[in-house]
């Protein structure tokens, strides 16, 4: 019996002292993170930058904006830090998305994009839901560099979709835990 007590005793004070230490920390998960928010412009040319690499089923027509649904399309996307094609690279986006969309305008999408930017060196994993005519975010699956550990989402938005090269707007919210040893 004086076991018993003396078991619950222990019980009670280990609760006392780490219950609110722990809803502390939980309480304050989204403060004082360090964190980046920028936008680039990602320059897709179909047959130089983009493939289709398999043809999906019957449905849309290929267009600028829709691709049957099932067709696997693999990129390699110069990233520049204005809208027009010739300026400045920073990045490259490369991956490859399947569409999933029986309408031809949404794909599974998995890209590494890789960053030379603000004085941050390395590459984010995204994956989700593109849709080809407006705008999706993306979560943030890894990263590497200067963007180890870092979590966050990647919105892209179509920009020009006239002509062989389409340009979406890909805006990074990136935040890095506090035992991330990064330099936002």
């Amino acid at each position: 019996m004086v076991s018993i007590v003396y078991f619950f005793s222990i019980v009670t004070v280990l609760l006392f002292v780490l219950l609110p230490h722990e809803a502390t920390s939980h309480h304050h998960h989204h403060h004082g993170l360090k964190s980046i928010h920028f936008s680039l412009f990602q320059h897709e040319t179909i047959n130089k930058t983009g493939y289709i690499i398999v043809n999906g089923v019957a449905g849309p027509p290929v267009s600028q904006t829709t691709t049957p649904f099932g067709t696997l399309f693999a990129f390699q996307d110069p990233l520049t830090i204005k809208p027009n094609y010739t300026s400045k690279v920073v990045g490259t986006a490369q991956g490859t998305s399947i569409t999933s969309g029986l309408d031809g305008l949404q794909s599974i999408s998995i890209a590494s994009i890789t960053l030379n930017v603000k004085k941050h060196k390395g590459s984010i994993s995204i994956v989700g839901v593109t849709h080809n005519t407006n705008p999706a975010n993306h979560p943030v699956v890894g990263g590497t560099g200067d963007f180890l550990f870092v979590q966050g989402y990647v919105t892209s938005s179509p920009v020009n979709l006239v002509g062989l090269t389409v340009t979406y707007k890909i805006e990074f919210h990136l935040y890095w835990p506090p035992y991330a040893s990064s330099k936002p």
